[in-house]
């Protein structure tokens, strides 16, 4: 057989046609929108041509430059600091985050390992000897803990957190301190002698055993230490923190421990103690006046009864503080354990890490499987690592998700007939969007954009999902047609955008040759059977009646040439007669006949060209498709009168049910929402959230307002800040934690002390040597005036005060009284977690030294950070934490008018700052955006109309979208908002092809909707079952959080959008729908036909003689090309008078009607 002559190549002999007279045709409206889109398709045709005929050069390219974007995956970092995931970048919580670690160079102090014990019979009290001895089993497992590293052991005496070491003078005793002072524990334990037990420093003295707390009683230490050392200063600063007998002092939880001392008032007796009584008000560290452990840090599900007194409880809870990695780092450097190992901050906090993974998993095996206990271990690492873990890449699910794609792809792009197939185009397809999505996630990489869970989770899928949606529409339009988090999300759809623009049409372009050249889709070596019944007829044997007889179904390619006309230089297609196409079979529409397709098959053309080409009528499933089934079945259901209100009522009701799902959404994303259930992490943030919801904040003032002259002011605010619901009081015995309180407190003991000293004459104008040493402190501090040139003044001495009537502190004496309050009181110094920057300068008291230089006490420098630490209770609801948080706002602003600057810090405002105004933002994003997509619709459309029901259903769907996720319990945080945003730009693709289809349609509007649907239902229903089957991959995740925030949410988005978009909008457009584009009249017939071409040219039908019988159907295959239309002009025009194309001048050709190319396309040729 004959191989067809070459595309765009005319056969020899081909002599243009006469021109000949034609009828009027009158074509009128909307010249604007035709002309416009016209131009514009104009300049995408000619994007095209260059396309196609430098298809392997654009191919080669584009896969180079994608594949050499995609090698920045290389250099990809991803983001695990839940600060940086969670707090917007600029935002007040972000300047002030960047203050706090400009002048600390890190925001926490410490970090926290926690315990927490419950009984496995939920209600049981757990206020018991035996509860409690389970607890001092797992926590002494904990704090047992080494992990060896760099050649090191590391244990908890090593990097605990020890509040305050005083600086002493005697060299022996300051080593033993540092090696006896107690880490900070909280824990329910230090009621009783057992809580000594999990401190682990110990110190040696010669003639004693080894000195540990279990045995330390303080008092008798420096009794028997007084006539070998000067420990009088020593001793009154035990005596200022209340040390007394620290633990050997307490009762013993089993008194018939042989270990437990004399000391303990249930040592003799040998009766339990009760331990509701003994944990009543709270615990104290080893210093009853800094270290008061409250009831509320220490136990949980608390019962009291009528008086207040404490019945039961229903949790525990030990807190273990360790260093931070800066801290450590520190408190190692340039120590002899460390100098050949090459410390480093890095090294810090890998043994913080280790040790933390350590404790965790050892406190979690400490108890038996059958106790009646159970311990839920918690650290910051153990975050880290959920975070971590949050974040990994899934190869077999990214593997398995876009396999099941290409599979999709493949077998949907099928067809029966080999030359028509397209198999290999959807594989190369999603072959390209996944390159799309690695060179998008690639150029973020190398733009320094971190990666976060995400991008590594959802995005891949998602972008593949959405990706291939645009691939699936331009291949289904292809065979219709003759032969960018949000910023990373948008560069991945950018990415996907550029290669389906530029990429896949060279893609399309070799698969024509392919099927010009008749070879198998997939194996494009091999030729395809089906090109034996592929026969060619040229016009001429069309003309002289030619054709073998006999063929009951013949399946003919009628080649069309192009022409190229000097004179009106455009170019004309002349096709082969229309009377030799036989008609579609029964339409369901009646008369209202669909008319054949144009140039291409982007959702302006009305047909989709002569669908019985496809002619096995041996197998008639295989005529079966998305867009037959639109068409038959579909859309005359659908547009019917009784359908139609139907749908209305039904969506109505999905509205109105919607409006009350949303008044069901709450507002929050707690971390066991993202950790996975059934894990041992979520069992203890369930565990704490239920009886710990404790937060550790702090009122931070800023620099810029001098603090000396602001005590007022900043009283005030503390009151303030202290009168909140949510703060945790102190105890009525106990002053507020703060260290303007600590301070000032501190500088009316050493004053009455001086007092007291001056009255007896141990203190004179010329010497303190004789009195106590808070006197001596208060007689250096009287003496100074702040002056550089006369710094002493000994008058003063008695004269002033160090704290006045009203409590405030003389500006002048402010600053020196600063630094010897932190020299001389590190207990109360750590206790009040001041913080202090720039911290104020060391400074030794010595009393005998009365030197100059020691009378002269350097001042601070003017602070520029301090704060304030507070506890917030009860916060259990996202409306909790925004009452707390508007609460402490409203207390600076009130202090910012008095000239003090200050911010509250801590993780309720760095993770529920955001629902301050989330919802007050949500809306006005939505607001902005369906005004934005209505002006874009509006402009490229020029069609209010339709941009008004576009934006009427994406409104809809939003809203519906955002009901179902009240009744599924999803919470209102950052994650569902960015992806209700998004559900606007997604129900795009949903909605504007079908409208897009109807408004460039003719007829009635039945007709149009039922045209649209024809022509978008298999490409819409293809890219949602795409994105679904993206999505899919999202079920698998170990994340509760993933499944239930983005795959749920998201698959009910998808399905929206296809009921939106194919059953609610086409039942509006055919109510509510703007008129057609163009109408066209002629003057021969009143028939509504298909609009035509632009002037200049066009695609001509003639009449020819009737065929024989014998051939019942015959199907044409032409190439048609476009050309960019003249400028804008009055689409009132007479019809072409060029001549028909028929193979037989005859009479009766004159007479046949010329059929233009229908919908607003450029010039045809």
């Amino acid at each position: 057989m004959a191989r067809p002559p070459p595309l765009q190549e005319l056969p020899p002999g081909y002599t243009p046609p006469a021109r000949a007279a034609s009828p009027q045709t009158l074509a009128g409206s909307l010249k604007a929108p035709l002309w416009l889109r016209a131009y514009f398709q104009g300049l995408l045709f000619s994007l095209g041509c260059g396309i196609q005929r430098h298809c392997g050069k654009v191919l080669f390219l584009g896969l180079l430059a994608f594949g050499a974007l995609a090698l920045g995956l290389r250099v990809a970092v991803i983001e695990t600091d839940l600060e940086q995931l969670w707090v917007e970048v600029g935002s007040r919580v972000s300047q002030e985050l960047h203050y706090t670690k400009e002048k600390l160079g890190e925001e926490a102090a410490y970090t926290s390992q926690m315990l927490i014990q419950t009984p496995r019979q939920e209600g049981e009290n757990i206020l018991t000897p035996e509860a409690l001895s389970l607890h001092l089993q797992a926590a002494l497992t904990a704090s047992k803990v080494q992990v060896s590293l760099y050649g090191k052991s590391w244990d908890l005496n090593k990097i605990c957190y020890k509040s305050g070491i005083p600086l002493i003078e005697n060299g022996m005793i300051e080593r033993m301190i540092e090696k006896l002072f107690p880490c900070v524990i909280l824990t329910p334990l230090d009621c009783f002698w057992e809580g000594a037990k999990l401190q682990g420093g110990s110190a040696y003295l010669p003639g004693r055993p080894d000195i540990q707390w279990t045995n330390l009683d303080p008092e008798q230490l420096l009794a028997e230490l007084g006539p070998f050392a000067s420990l009088e200063g020593f001793r009154e600063l035990l005596d200022k923190a209340q040390v007394g007998r620290a633990y050997v002092g307490r009762p013993c939880l089993h008194p018939d421990d042989p270990h437990c001392p004399p000391s303990a008032p249930n040592h003799h007796s040998k009766q339990a103690p009760s331990v509701a009584q003994e944990l009543s008000g709270g615990c104290h560290g080893f210093s009853h006046k800094f270290m008061h452990w409250q009831e509320e840090l220490l136990l949980g599900g608390i019962a009291r009864d009528p008086q207040g007194q404490l019945l039961r409880a229903e949790a525990l809870q030990s807190t273990f503080l360790l260093m931070s990695p800066r801290q450590l780092y520190e408190h190692f450097r340039g120590d002899y354990q460390t100098h050949d190992i090459g410390w480093s901050e890095e090294q810090a906090s890998t043994v913080l890490q280790a040790w933390q993974r350590r404790f965790v998993q050892l406190a979690q095996e400490a108890l038996p499987q059958n106790s009646s206990q159970q311990i839920h271990a918690f650290s910051s690492t153990t975050l880290d690592d959920i975070l971590r873990a949050f974040s990994e890449v899934s190869a077999a699910r990214v593997v398995g998700g876009y396999l099941l794609m290409l599979a999709y792809a493949c077998v949907t792009m099928l067809r029966w007939d080999c030359a028509q197939s397209q198999g290999a185009v959807g594989l190369a397809g999603v072959l390209l969007v996944a390159l799309a999505v690695a060179s998008g996630l690639g150029l973020c990489a190398l733009l320094g954009i971190a990666f976060n869970a995400a991008t590594t989770q959802v995005l891949p899928f998602l972008a593949l999902g959405i990706g291939v949606d645009d691939i699936f529409l331009l291949a289904h339009a292809f065979t219709e047609a003759p032969p960018g988090t949000p910023l990373q999300a948008a560069i991945v759809v950018g990415c996907n955008f550029a290669a389906v623009l530029l990429v896949f049409p060279a893609v399309l372009s070799l698969d024509l040759l392919r099927r010009h050249c008749q070879r198998l889709d997939v194996l494009c070596c091999f030729s395809s059977p089906c090109s034996a019944r592929v026969i060619q007829i040229l016009p001429q044997e069309i003309g002289d009646r030619t054709v073998p007889v006999g063929i009951a179904h013949l399946t003919a390619t009628v080649q069309a040439f192009a022409h190229c006309e000097a004179s009106s230089q455009h170019v004309v297609t002349i096709l082969p007669p229309r009377a030799h196409l036989v008609s579609p079979p029964s339409d369901p529409l009646g008369s209202e006949l669909f008319s054949p397709g144009g140039s291409t098959r982007d959702l302006l053309g009305q047909g989709e060209g002569p669908r019985q080409k496809a002619t096995c009528s041996s197998l008639p499933c295989a005529c079966w498709n998305l867009a037959h089934f639109a068409r038959y079945q579909f859309a005359p259901v659908l547009l019917q009168s009784h359908s139609k209100a139907t749908v209305l009522v039904l969506f109505g009701a999905l509205l109105g049910l919607s409006l009350y799902g949303a008044t069901l959404v709450q507002d929050g994303l707690a971390l066991t929402d993202v950790v996975p259930r059934g894990t041992k992490e979520h069992a203890f943030l369930s565990a704490q959230l239920r009886y710990f919801s404790l937060y550790e904040v702090a009122l931070v003032t800023q620099g810029g307002f001098d603090y000396a002259h602001s005590q007022r002011a900043l009283f005030d605010l503390h009151q303030r800040f202290s009168s909140l619901k949510a703060v945790l009081p102190p105890p009525a015995t106990q002053a507020p934690r703060t260290w303007l309180h600590y301070y000032r407190n501190w500088l009316q003991g050493i004053q009455a002390a001086f007092d007291q000293d001056w009255a007896s004459g141990r203190i004179s104008r010329h010497s303190c040597r004789n009195g106590s040493e808070d006197g001596a402190l208060a007689y250096k501090l009287l003496i100074q005036t702040g002056d550089t040139q006369e710094p002493l003044d000994f008058s003063q001495l008695t004269t002033r005060k160090l704290v006045d009537k009203e409590g405030l502190i003389p500006p002048e004496l402010f600053y020196v009284g600063l630094t010897m309050w932190v020299s001389s009181d590190p207990l109360g110094l750590a206790a009040s977690q001041a913080n202090f920057y720039p911290p104020p300068p060391e400074w030794l008291h010595d009393k005998y030294d009365t030197t100059g230089e020691n009378l002269r006490i350097p001042a601070a420098q003017p602070l520029e950070f301090a704060q304030f630490p507070f506890l917030l209770r009860g916060l259990q609801k996202t409306a909790d934490f925004v009452e707390a948080i508007e609460g402490a706002r409203a207390a600076c602003a009130e202090a910012g008018r008095a000239g003090v600057r200050a911010y509250p810090s801590g993780s309720p405002f760095l993770f529920w700052e955001q629902y301050l105004g989330l919802r007050h933002y949500f809306l006005l994003a939505i607001c902005i955006l369906l005004v934005c997509t209505f002006l874009v619709c509006a402009l490229l459309l020029l069609n209010p109309w339709t941009a008004g029901l576009i934006v009427l259903v994406l409104a809809m769907m939003t809203v519906e979208l955002f009901g179902v996720m009240g009744f599924l319990g999803i919470k209102l945080s950052a994650v569902p908002v960015v992806i209700l945003v998004a559900s606007v730009g997604i129900g795009v693709e949903f909605t504007v092809h079908v409208a897009l289809g109807f408004l460039t349609t003719q007829g009635s509007r039945n007709l149009r909707a039922a045209c649209a649907l024809e022509h978008t239902f298999a490409p819409v229903t293809d890219g949602a079952v795409s994105t679904l089957l993206g999505l899919l991959m999202l079920a698998g995740s170990n994340f509760d959080f993933i499944i239930r925030y983005f795959f749920v949410v998201l698959t009910v988005l998808t399905l929206l959008g296809l009921l939106h978009g194919l059953v609610l909008l086409p039942v509006l457009l055919s109510i509510l729908g703007p008129p057609p584009e163009v109408v066209q009249m002629y003057k021969e017939s009143p028939e509504v036909l298909s609009p035509p071409a632009p002037r200049e040219g066009g695609l001509r039908w003639g009449l020819s003689p009737t065929l024989p019988q014998s051939f019942a159907r015959v199907t044409t295959s032409m190439t048609v090309a476009l050309h960019p239309p003249p400028l804008p002009g009055a689409y009132i025009h007479p019809a072409s008078d060029e001549a028909t194309w028929s193979p037989v001048a005859t009479p009766a050709a004159s007479s046949s009607s010329n059929l233009s190319s229908r919908g607003p396309y450029p010039a045809t040729g």
